[in-house]
Parts: structure tokens; sequence; C-alpha cells
């Protein structure tokens, strides 16, 4: 069944749909139900007085609704009012159809019910026909239907009220939907019961602040893309004009622009690498493979200890750990970390592997507490101001191959810890 139209009008479809069930129900279903405890009251209401007829048949028991007969070998004898119960011609045609102490008969399309008695070699009889029954029926309605109707009407006032409540909540909330984006539009609901509607509430304002949120994130990394990308031009464009103006000489001004040019395509390589991770997480299956992380860590040391030849190189690598993945993720990932590192070290890089676990440690500045939290978000300012891509690269291309990974402040330096997260 399918309902179209608001939740008031649905609902009243509902209600006359239960009413014509109910009315089903009592109307053919209940006759049916209550049928055999009617007829053994029937039985019962045949057999008591039965027990006080005597070889005559008392005309004090004699009912307008009970006839009696009353049969001595092949002599039948009856009560006056036989013909009212049932009209017959010969009463053997009755007694042909008496085969058990009670029961029921069909005699000319009506129904008949009998009980028999037996004393010695007399059989009494008492007979009628559907009257009671039908009687009987009519009265169980007309006691049931009243009850029945008041408590439906009574339940469907209920549910009007209730649903009227419901509607003004599911409005307020589509009103709140509608203006989601509108930042004047009081949102605040104050729902008192605390039912699946207020959950939804709940939910609503969480997802608009949510959105609110990634709005506001995504502004602010525009802006930033925009300042980090905006410095190596500007530097550019200053040394091209000087060289123009003849204030640097051109070996100089070269030095600076390739310099700078470098940092703008390390930029933009990294802004890829970031897109090509979420594509490669949402449309393709990575296929892990155990790696030499020690083969790993050794060529990107022999890279970065020239950069800066202050810096000391403690690497321990347990060769019973384990790491899965593929060579060029976790290349991207000692990378980018050591970049990081060479920035603030002040002497030492440990590098240590052990029970699976990877640790990355520089004995540079403490990070601020209150950059932990967005540290990975790609361009969120992080330390000393600056924006940048690498480790939010880290994060993604970890996550992507199963790991995480945590920054501890120690009493000195920080560590990145990676290990395989749990499931």
């Amino acid at each position: 069944m399918r309902f179209a139209g608001k939740l008031s009008h649905q609902l009243l479809i509902l209600i006359v749909f239960i009413f014509a069930v109910v009315l089903l129900m009592l109307g053919i279903v209940l006759p049916q139900v209550v049928l055999p405890i009617i007829e053994k009251n029937i039985y019962n209401y045949l057999r008591e007085p039965l027990e006080f007829v005597q070889s005559d048949i008392d005309e004090d028991l004699i009912t307008t609704e009970i006839a009696y007969l009353y049969q001595i070998g092949d002599t039948v004898a009856y009560s006056d009012n036989i013909h009212d119960i049932i009209p017959f011609r010969d009463v053997n045609e009755i007694m042909t159809r008496i085969t058990k102490d009670y029961g029921k008969f069909i005699y000319q399309h009506q129904t008949y019910y009998y009980y028999t008695l037996h004393n010695n070699n007399v059989t009494k009889i008492a007979l009628t026909n559907d009257t009671y029954m039908t009687k009987t029926r009519a009265d169980i309605l007309n006691a049931i239907l009243p009850v029945v109707l008041l408590t439906f009407l009574f339940i469907s006032l209920v549910l009007i009220l209730w649903s009227s409540f419901i509607v003004k909540k599911v409005e307020k909330l589509k009103l709140k939907i509608d203006n989601i984006d509108n930042d004047n539009f009081n949102h605040k609901l104050e729902f008192s019961v605390d039912d699946e509607m207020k959950s939804l509430e709940i939910a609503v304002e969480d997802m608009r602040i949510s959105l609110k949120n990634q709005e506001e994130y995504r502004n602010q990394m525009y802006q930033n893309i925009s300042h980090d990308f905006k410095t190596p031009l500007t530097v550019i464009k200053s040394y091209v004009e000087a060289y123009n103006d003849k204030i640097e000489d051109a070996d100089s001004a070269m030095a600076v622009i390739e310099e700078q040019t470098d940092k703008l395509e390390f930029k933009v390589h990294s802004l890829l690498y970031l897109n090509k991770l979420d594509y490669l997480k949402d449309n393709m299956n990575i296929k892990l493979t155990l790696i030499d992380l020690n083969k790993i860590v050794s060529h990107a040391i022999k890279e970065f200890k020239f950069k800066r030849k202050d810096i000391e190189f403690i690497v321990n690598i347990d060769k019973n750990s384990k790491f899965y993945g593929t060579e060029e993720h976790w290349e991207t990932i000692i990378d980018n970390l050591l970049a990081n590192f060479m920035r603030y070290a002040e002497k030492t890089i440990k590098i240590t592997a052990k029970n699976n676990r990877l640790t990355l440690y520089n004995d540079g500045p403490n990070i601020d507490p209150t950059l932990l939290e967005g540290i990975f978000t790609p361009f969120r300012k992080g330390i000393k101001g600056e924006f940048g891509l690498g480790l939010s690269i880290v994060k993604k291309t970890l996550n992507m191959m199963g790991y995480d990974i945590t920054i501890k402040n120690e009493k000195k330096g920080v560590s990145f810890h990676i290990a395989k997260t749990s499931k």
C-alpha cells in the first residue's frame, strides 16, 4: 500500500482502513470464532430443562424457543409448540435426523439443535431452531460493538493528537533544513521529548555545524593555498624586475628564480599527489605487499644527510618487524617526514622499527598542543605559521594502506608513531 500527501492525510486514510478492518472482523470473523462457544451454551440450554421432563410432557416446561419429543419404542409424542419451532409433515422426518446424543441438522434450509436423554426405553429430546443462536450473536455484538467503537474512537483521537505533534516537529525540522546555510535563522529547536525526532534534530544540527566548518575550512584553505603559491611567484617576479632594472645580475637572479621555481613545483606536485590519493582511495583497491623498510629508509637518509651535515641519523630497524604496502607510498611517507624533520631537528633524528611499529624522532622543539589536532589537515597553518601538505600526504597514504600515525611531544623533541590500525 502506498500513501501520498501530507502525514495527516495519510493518518486519516490509515484510520479509515483500520476502522473498515475492525468492522469486517466484528461482522465476519468474530461470529465464526464465538460459534463453538454459543453452540456449547445452546446444548446446555437444551439439556437443563430436559432433565425435568417426566413420562408426560410438563406444560410448564414448554417455551416458545424449545420443543420436546418423547419416544417409547416406535411411539413418538411431542409438545404442542413443536410446529412453531420446526414445521414438518411427519415427525419421523425429524427422528431420522437425530442420530447422536446432541448435535444439529439442517431441515428445509434452516439449522436446528437437539439434545437427548435416555432413561431405560424412553428417549427424551429437546429441540430448538437457530433463533437462540441469532439472539446470542446479536447480544454479543451489541455488547462488544460499543466498547470496540469507543475504544477505536479514543485511540484515533490520541493518534490524531500525536500525529499533529509529530507533524509540527517535522515542519520545524524542514524549516531548519531549508535555512541550513542561513546564519540569520534561529536554528535552536527545543524538543522536550527525548525521542527519534530529537535525535534527528541533533543530527541535523551536527550536519549544519559540520557544513559550516567545512565552508570555513574551504575558504581558509583557498586563502592559504593562494598565499603559499603567491609567495614564490612574488619573489620570482621581483627578481625578474630587479634583473630588468639592472639591480641584480643574471646569475644571482636566475639562482633565486630557479630556487623559487623548485619550491613552486614541489607544492604543485604535492597538491596533485594529494588529489591522486583521494582518487585511489575511492576508486581502486591497492595491492599491499611486504616491503623492505630498511632499504627505503637507507635510501632516503642518503638524500637528506647532505642537506644538513650537522644532524646525526640513528637507525634501528628490527628485521622481524613487517610492513606492508607499496615501495612508492612508503618512500613518499619517509621522504615527507624527513623533510619535515630537517627543518626542526637540532642534532638528532632517530628511526626505530620494533614489533611492527615504526617510530621517527627528532630533537627539535615541541609542537604547540593547539596545533596537534589539525596538524594533518592540508594547508592548515602549522609550526612557525607555515602551510604545507607533507603531513597530510603522510596521513592519507598511511590510512590508505591500513596504518595510522600519532604524534607525541617528548621531554625534548617530537616522536611520530606509525602502526597498523586495529580492526
